[in-house]
């Protein structure tokens, strides 16, 4: 492959080590490292002694063949190779989840305080055995079809598998111009910065399946946005998250490579995530498609199932932004509930309110009709039947799955032909459990909810609290509790960033510091008419 001829050249010419500097990621001559993959016996305390790899997403595909950094329409490759663009003026890394440091990336949560560490989460400088690589996909958007997409801002800097076995890809976003940046400068602005960093972690810890984020850092470097589209076109600051999941791969993945007839390419881009991220299917089973899809399917079901358990609304569910894993990406404009409306629409950009809450689970479906539909030139017309049965038991899964979610968030054991009904009556009608006695059909619906528990065999009132209190978060990442952080760190305050890192990390316990700054209660009057739009 071309890369491999020109990369020790560029090596040679000491591109990378300019990147890497004379203190830099890269090792000395003599330096003793351990091989790509290798699992650490302890975590390390120094970036030199920590190395990533870009082999196991380069050597299966053909790589991006144009060399230079520009906007265009890419062919024939999973990847382009592109390198981070490091901001101007002076970097702060501002907040960090030192369980990533620690229990994913093997590193002691010492290095944070190193210039390399710095240098590395900034863009600035390479680690040793990476090869930074932006993501060609597609997708639709609100509906239709948008051609190419891809990663506009974000770099893939490499794949660290860690002391568990682990395989975790790590990603820059906002670290600059990619291929695919289309009109965009490929930079993230702080505000969404900081909710992605926020939400990130908030959402691992209420249980529900997601990327994680490692780092936050902010620059002195001016962006420009049109924050809600009305031409009132303000500076902000620029910022990038190091974020982390076991694959970026997406349902747009697949569609361009269906969408460009590059049907080999679709054949091995297929198998690999297979082979990687499905093990319990074969790869010799002729209808391994058919199980991949199978699994997707049911699994986009569960995912929905768990946004809707906690109100959280993704704001942007295209298919490009829809893990081919079903874990929660692509953090824009999300939104929590703060009372129950299943019209409730986080994202101000989305008029028609498409993806308002109470679609998603439709939203979903649709999703993965389209995946359906990038997977059919892979599928016999036997199969291509099967799928479409699969697909068509997607509504059954989702609803399924949100009962039983709910069923044990209210301490309900077995089955009723009722518990439909006290579910439905309880999320219409009430905000929380400080709120139920104000409600006229506040007795009405507590005596349904106790003859109910009544027939919970075997159980009692203080094994179902303890179980009850482990599903119900008391805090969520409500907006306008991210709105204050952000707020805050436009003015080079990142307490707020940090206190919401640490509360975040115990939704489902009361903490003292959460409950001085009401986290538990009502939304406070400012927040009313908080917006938050796709520009970021």
């Amino acid at each position: 492959m071309w890369w491999r001829r020109w990369l020790p050249a560029c090596l040679a010419w000491g591109c990378v080590a300019a990147l890497c500097g004379s203190r830099g990621l890269c090792p000395a001559p003599n330096a003793s490292r351990p091989e790509p993959g290798q699992c650490p016996r302890r975590r390390a305390a120094e970036l030199c002694a920590w190395a990533l790899s870009s082999d196991s997403l380069l050597d299966p595909f053909p790589v991006d063949v144009i060399q230079e950094n520009y906007v265009r329409n890419v062919r024939n490759c999973i990847f382009s190779i592109v390198y981070p663009t490091p901001f101007k003026s002076r970097v702060r890394l501002v907040a960090v989840s030192e369980d990533v440091l620690e229990n994913i990336l093997d590193l002691d949560v010492s290095v944070k305080g190193s210039s390399d560490f710095l240098e590395f989460v900034s863009g600035a400088k390479v680690i040793f055995g990476s090869v930074p690589l932006a993501h060609r996909y597609g997708g639709h958007q609100f509906g239709s079809w948008a051609g190419q997409l891809g990663d506009g801002r974000a770099h893939l800097i490499g794949v660290y598998t860690n002391r568990h076995g682990e395989r975790w890809e790590l990603q820059l976003k906002g670290s600059g111009k990619t291929p695919y940046s289309r009109n965009g400068d490929g930079r993230a602005v702080l505000r969404s910065s900081v909710r992605e960093f926020l939400c990130s972690e908030a959402m691992h810890y209420l249980g529900i399946p997601t990327s994680r984020a490692a780092s936050l850092i902010v620059s002195d470097d001016d962006v420009w946005r049109d924050q809600f589209y009305n031409g009132n076109i303000k500076k902000e600051r620029g910022a990038i998250v190091l974020r982390l999941a076991k694959s970026w791969f997406r349902i747009g993945s697949l569609e361009i490579l269906t969408h460009s007839g590059e049907l080999d390419l679709l054949r091995r881009l297929l198998d690999f995530i297979i082979q990687e991220h499905f093990p319990s299917i074969a790869m010799n089973d002729s209808n391994r498609y058919l199980e991949f899809f199978s699994t997707v399917v049911s699994e986009t079901a569960n995912l929905i199932a768990m946004w809707m358990s906690v109100g959280f609304a993704h704001g942007v569910c295209n298919t490009d932004n829809f893990s081919l894993l079903s874990i929660t990406i692509d953090y824009g404009p999300f939104g929590f509930m703060d009372s129950y409306d299943p019209n409730f629409v986080p994202n101000t950009s989305d008029d028609e309110r498409k993806y308002k809450i109470g679609n998603q689970a439709s939203v979903g479906l649709f999703n993965l009709s389209k995946l359906l539909q990038a997977l059919k030139p892979l599928l016999d017309p036997r199969q291509n039947q099967l799928a479409s049965q699969i697909l068509e038991g997607y509504g059954e899964y989702y609803y399924s799955r949100f009962t039983e979610l709910f069923k044990t968030k209210l301490g309900l054991l077995g089955e009723n032909e009722n518990d439909n009904f006290l579910i439905a009556f309880l999320l219409k009608e009430f905000w929380a459990l400080q709120d139920l006695g104000k409600h006229k059909l506040f007795s009405e619906w507590v005596t349904m909810y106790l003859l109910r528990l009544n027939s919970n065999k075997g159980d009692s009132d203080t094994k179902r609290r303890t179980r009850m209190t482990t599903v119900n978060p008391r805090y969520i990442l409500r907006n306008w509790m991210a709105e204050s952080a952000v707020q805050k760190a436009n003015l080079n305050d990142f307490s707020e960033v940090q206190l919401l890192e640490q509360v975040l990390q115990h939704p489902f316990q009361r903490q003292e510091a959460a409950e001085r700054a009401g986290y538990s209660l009502h939304p406070p009057a400012w927040a009313k008419h908080l917006k938050v739009s796709c520009s970021s």
